[in-house]
């Protein structure tokens, strides 16, 4: 029987890539490598203005604290450093660097050249680090950070291959394609916990990637293929914990403080590649789809590389885009401008039609019926915090476990009335942070 959790929705899949082979784009003739891809502070730039840089080469890095460095894409010269403007309303910097198209190595990208059984667990931090990666699901927190912090205090290791968004097929192709990476890489982050079993978490609908694991696992009692019941939002860390091992999260809490530490499948694949070439994270499956590109493609991205790029790689627009979104239709960040560049947490950029885009102008009033109440994951009532969010009553809405909310979107998907639940969420956790660092 497939692992699953109360609450969640089935959401329509449009896996319109679930077949296609993963493509490797060429980097385009310029890049733009953000220097803030991580959870934590903005990295101080290492180049300057007239800069010859390799590829693999680092050219940002954080000056203590919590960050995690970033390496340039392509051999060519730094143009431009810029500031920009973020979805969000944050400030970014962008290391402009103009493309020589020779691909010249940095000679700091080796392999390890140490067999991992006889590697500590502070030497494979080490290299997670220097290496720049972050957690590929989106999420973008630092990986060598997530390993310190659960060092001596997890007994249960999950990989997430659940990838339960509408139209994002790219871990699910690197799961065809290159499974011995992401069991490879899971084996030195078990190294470095200490860990004798990982739990490869797939959705029921992905039958041939589970028949892919199984062959690479071949019967090791290292690995549990575990089987999760294909549903929205399954990929979601604390609902894979609570399927897989009944324990559940409290709020404010940590997967550590419950036994248990989550990684993406390509998280593991990058952290194989760490070691086995040598090469930071400086580029990144992402699946390339929606109704308004010609040929909806999952291909192997250069960080930095523009949408715009993408779109031309991907035979251009058949229809003008409405939305563009960076991530999944559900989580995801709608984007401005069309020549924002990939970056470490993309999994995927969606070209979305005005019809694919409905909106609706004038929510119509809650009718009590529920949905969103049966579909939260969280088993909260989001109608009640919503109500609140829109009366800004930050201190009710906190009593009702706003903060709790992981935004998913259940709630709003599931509502007959079109009301943007999740947004006022949002709005209320906005004004509770707000509320709690005025006192």
């Amino acid at each position: 029987m497939a692992y699953t959790f109360r609450g969640g929705t089935h959401v329509r899949e449009y896996k319109y890539t679930s077949k296609c082979p993963i493509e490797k784009m060429a980097a385009p003739d310029t890049v733009y490598i953000p220097l803030s891809q991580h959870i934590g502070a903005m990295c101080t730039p290492l180049v300057k203005v007239g800069d010859s840089v390799l590829r693999g080469q680092k050219i940002g890095d954080v000056e203590g604290g919590l960050g995690c460095p970033v390496h340039s894409s392509v051999s060519g010269k730094v143009t431009e450093i810029r500031e920009v403007p973020t979805p969000t309303g944050q400030k970014n910097k962008y290391v402009v660097i103009e493309n020589d198209h020779l691909d010249t190595v940095s000679p700091d990208v080796r392999p390890f050249g140490k067999a991992i059984q006889d590697t500590t667990t502070e030497e494979i931090i080490e290299v997670i680090r220097r290496a720049g990666i972050s957690g590929m699901g989106g999420a973008t927190f630092p990986t060598y950070a997530k390993i310190s912090s659960a060092i001596d205090k997890v007994d249960c290791m999950i990989i997430n291959c659940a990838e339960c968004e509408p139209f994002i097929t790219a871990n699910h192709r690197l799961l065809l394609e290159q499974p011995e990476a992401v069991v490879n890489g899971a084996k030195i982050l078990m190294k470095a916990l200490k860990l004798r079993l990982a739990h490869l978490a797939v959705e029921d609908n992905k039958f041939d990637a589970i028949l892919a694991l199984d062959d690479v696992v071949d019967g090791s009692p290292l690995f549990k293929v575990s089987v999760m019941k294909t549903k929205y939002p399954q990929g979601d860390e604390r609902q894979l914990i609570y399927a897989i091992t009944g324990r559940e999260i409290p709020q404010g809490k940590l997967p550590a403080d419950v036994g248990c530490v989550v990684f993406n499948a390509e998280t593991c694949a990058a952290v194989y590649k760490a070691f086995s070439l040598g090469m930071p994270l400086i580029e990144r499956i992402v699946t390339a789809s929606g109704d308004c590109l010609d040929t909806p493609k999952n291909l192997l991205v250069p960080i930095g590389t523009p949408y715009s790029a993408i779109a031309d790689f991907c035979g251009g627009y058949i229809e003008e885009p409405e939305k563009i979104i960076n991530g999944g239709p559900m989580m995801g960040m709608a984007q401005w401008d069309v020549d924002a560049p990939v970056t470490k947490g993309t999994s995927a950029v969606l070209f979305l039609s005005k019809k694919m885009n409905s909106r609706y102008e004038q929510p119509e009033s809650c009718i009590r019926c529920g949905r969103c109440v049966r579909a939260c994951p969280m088993h909260l009532m989001p109608n009640y915090i919503a109500a609140y969010a829109r009366k800004h009553d930050p201190e009710n809405a906190e009593s009702y476990g706003a903060l709790s909310c992981v935004e998913c979107g259940s709630c709003a998907y599931n509502c007959p009335a079109h009301i943007p639940i999740v947004q006022y969420i949002k709005v209320a956790k906005s004004e509770i942070r707000d509320a709690k660092a005025k006192k």
